[in-house]
């Protein structure tokens, strides 16, 4: 793991940072280059990246230090360093969907249409988001004798960055094969949150960091089930939607 990539004088490159610059980067070049495709102002498409990534941060950085509160209360100083990672997926979904949502219809633009377009390139975005948690080495995995060694646990640890990072390039693939097949607008945005979903379920029991609260499942494969059963329910109400 490499947390820091560089110094430049008093400047230091942090790894965590530098893939979050690099997903946001990838993820609004494709987006753009695709709402061209389709007649739609790239412009808009940026500026709704820059706002639910903002959101999603923010979002993202309060779920995770509620659910480290204990510790944040002992070092407050800490909740602004983002340096260090520590960063909660689902907060960020919430916040930077509403944020999404709620520029959209300000723009009166159609919700679920822009999302299909965005979605795949969310997945992207995530993938190289991972690798740069496994470079800081935060979201790390269980012990395990065939692990990856990290020196911030100390111990070989199942690289369950790697593994998301891996299945998120997947979840990308099928989400622009279907994409670019007919298809009703929210299709595409339900089945990312039903592939994600079903991905971070299974993942969570690899997952070193994330306590049991209930039945031997975490917090997070919790919030799992309730949006793979959002993603269920919308693609039932977009299938027997007419027009």
């Amino acid at each position: 793991m490499h947390p820091e990539i560089c110094k430049i004088g008093p400047l230091t490159i942090y790894s965590y940072g530098l893939m979050l610059v690099a997903a946001f980067g990838v993820a609004t070049w494709l987006a753009c280059a695709e709402a061209k495709k389709r007649g739609i102002d790239p412009d808009i498409i940026f500026n709704l990246n820059f706002t639910i990534l903002i959101c999603g941060i923010i979002g993202a950085r309060i779920f995770y230090i509620l659910n480290n509160l204990a510790y944040y209360l002992r070092n407050p100083l800490e909740m602004i360093m983002l340096q260090k990672g520590g960063l909660v997926w689902f907060g960020g979904l919430i916040f930077g969907l509403a944020s999404g949502i709620l520029y959209l219809k300000l723009r009166k633009l159609p919700v679920f249409k822009i999302a299909d377009l965005l979605i795949p390139f969310v997945a992207l975005a995530q993938a190289i988001g991972r690798i740069g948690c496994f470079l800081n080495g935060c979201c790390f995995g269980k012990e395990s004798a065939s692990g990856i060694y990290s020196p911030s646990q100390g111990a070989l640890l199942i690289p369950t960055q790697l593994y998301s990072a891996l299945l998120l390039i997947f979840i990308f693939i099928i989400l622009k094969a279907l994409q670019k097949r007919p298809h009703k607008d929210g299709q595409i945005f339900f089945a990312y949150l039903l592939l994600y979903s079903a991905k971070r379920f299974f993942i969570e029991f690899w997952r070193g960091d994330s306590p049991t609260i209930l039945l031997g499942l975490t917090l997070f494969q919790f919030i799992s089930l309730a949006i793979f059963l959002a993603g269920v329910i919308g693609l039932f109400c977009v299938k027997i939607k007419k027009g």
